[in-house]
């Protein structure tokens, strides 16, 4: 069954690391645009990840069960149609190796 997405827990995420930022940047007053820029990117990749779990469970390919036959989601590598085999939990990687469940 899919979830409704919570946006205040994103505003909440997003807020919690514009603080985080900020705390760092104190404590890191000579650092490069570049150390900047990794410390942001290594933040926010936490809070896409979160917000790109959240889009997938609300969505309506989150519970395909009862799909027609040929409108079920393929395999993006062989193109095979998925095959329905209970409802085990998946943990899954981003890009930015944040994981989902």
């Amino acid at each position: 069954m899919s979830r409704p997405i919570n946006e205040q827990t994103w505003h909440r995420l997003t807020e919690e690391m514009m603080t985080g930022m900020r705390e760092w940047r104190s404590q890191h007053p000579k650092a490069t645009l570049r150390e900047m820029e990794d410390e942001r990117d290594a933040r926010w990749v936490r809070v896409r990840a979160r917000m790109l779990e959240d889009m997938a469970l609300a969505s309506v390919a989150a519970q395909w069960d009862d799909t027609p036959n040929g409108q079920a989601p393929v395999c993006p590598d062989c193109g095979q149609p998925l095959q329905v085999r209970g409802t085990n939990t998946r943990t899954l990687q981003t890009h930015g190796g944040q994981t989902l469940t």
